[in-house]
């Protein structure tokens, strides 16, 4: 065969015309094999600098609750070191990156206030000037062999509307029969909720536990109870305010100005006193104004005046911390005042009839009382709540007809009884003065 012919049967040849054909489809694949790859690294690296960002945004805002802006900072910058380690990843995050201030949900947008315990705004980063960026598998054949990642989460404080104005228990909530309860007034119990028939839920109420199926109700209490149906759901709170009840009282005696109401004078030390003999302590005993520190009477008992039935005492713009039991005289009104006790006993505050706790005067500001215990309550009879609050680490127990609770917080680590024939009014605003504890959640 001439040299001709060679070549014209070469170049008619078709033998292994797919292989240029199957190098550019390899070259393709090595290709998006590489960014699959590095994709997927990419978005696990963001995902971890997101997850760490967001843990150490908490944990700032959680420590700033009780603690300096710096330290809270320290305490962010120990979670991100556990989390991703300097020695491994480099440094993704600095004080400086860690901002205290104010979210807007409306605009989302954050203003730094460094004095702010509201919101928290903080940045984690790999960068390639500070010399950790997210290194590439294989894209860096086509020139790109760092990626940088820089990340934000935001979290803000919040205050759950149950323990604004409602009932909350850790233990059982045991309401039984002839109540109503107004729209925005909230029941929880942390374990089960027990009631009778013949109870009025307005719409807007709620009645929530962490397992309806734990709901003690009579056979015909889902029809018996109007609105319940509708106010019923599941869920569960840690109880931070009872957690910081021993604080609280704390700062009452040693003059935190971050618990001391406004009708206090702070620059005013305690006046440490033992009650007077006969029927009790009472106004007359007090200095409007000022904290007291006030021993028992015989047995332990600290006594405010007992009046004749029909004579109203009022105790107002004081407060009172005593380790004693204390016992509340008939016909007692609290207004603009707190009362403490440090002791542990299940009844440690007990009252007579017809007590009135803060003032009754349309959910207005001020006038509100609080009465905190690190024991247990009881009260008798006719109990009246305006704009107030009761918090107790132990059970709380309130008797029938306690008509007139209009914008109430009653908050114990035990449980809450509350029997019958009860009005809980929702106010909605006047309850400034009562107290309560941050709760956190991821804004951005």
């Amino acid at each position: 065969m001439s040299k001709f012919r060679l070549l014209k049967s070469f170049v008619k040849d078709e033998d292994a015309a797919l292989t240029i054909f199957g190098l550019y489809i390899f070259a393709t694949s090595v290709v998006l094999s590489a960014i699959a790859i590095d994709v997927s690294r990419l978005i696990q690296a963001y995902t971890q600098l997101q997850i760490t960002a967001d843990v150490a945004a908490h944990a700032a805002l959680y420590s700033r609750d009780t603690n300096t802006a710096e330290q809270a900072k320290l305490d962010a910058l120990a979670v991100v070191e556990h989390s991703m380690p300097k020695a491994q990843f480099g440094e993704i995050i600095t004080a400086d990156d860690i901002q205290f201030g104010q979210f807007d949900y409306t605009d989302g947008s954050f203003t730094v206030s460094p004095n702010s315990r509201k919101s928290v705004l903080l940045e984690t980063s790999r960068l390639t000037e500070n010399g950790n960026p997210v290194r590439t598998v294989l894209l860096y054949l086509v020139g790109l062999a760092n990626v940088d990642l820089k990340v934000e989460s935001v979290f803000t404080t919040y205050r759950p509307i149950c323990f604004r104005e409602g009932i909350v228990g850790q233990d059982e909530v045991d309401i039984q029969s002839n109540n109503a309860f107004s729209n925005g007034f909230c029941m929880h119990s942390n374990d089960y909720i027990s009631m009778n028939n013949n109870n009025l839920y307005e719409e807007g109420t709620f009645v929530s536990m962490p397992d309806l199926a734990n709901f003690d109700l009579p056979n015909s209490g889902w029809e018996t109870n109007s609105g319940l149906q509708n106010a019923t759901l599941e869920g569960s709170y840690r109880i931070r305010i009872i957690n910081k009840l021993e604080s609280i009282i704390n700062g009452l005696i040693t003059g935190d100005t971050e618990v001391i109401p406004s009708y206090i004078n702070p620059n005013l030390p305690v006046i440490n006193m033992a009650p007077k003999t006969g029927k009790g302590l009472s106004m007359s005993d007090l200095t409007p104004g000022r904290i007291h520190y006030v021993d028992c009477h015989a047995n332990g008992v600290l006594k405010f005046y007992d009046g004749d039935g029909t004579t109203k005492m009022a105790v107002s713009e004081v407060v009172v911390v005593s380790p004693c039991e204390i016992q509340f005289g008939q016909e007692l009104h609290l207004e603009d005042a707190i009362i403490a006790s440090t002791n542990p006993y299940i009844k440690s505050i007990t009252s007579s009839s017809n007590l009135q706790v803060g003032r009754d005067d349309n959910c207005l500001p001020d006038g509100s009382a609080q009465i905190l215990t690190l024991g247990g309550m009881e009260f008798s009879a006719g109990l009246s709540i305006f704009g107030s609050q009761l918090l107790a680490k132990k059970d709380i127990t309130f008797t029938a007809n306690a008509d007139g609770i209009h914008g109430a917080s009653i908050v114990s680590g035990g449980s809450v009884s509350g029997t019958s024939n009860m009005d809980m009014g929702f106010c909605g605003s006047g309850m400034d003065n009562n107290f309560e504890a941050e709760y956190f959640r991821l804004a951005h």
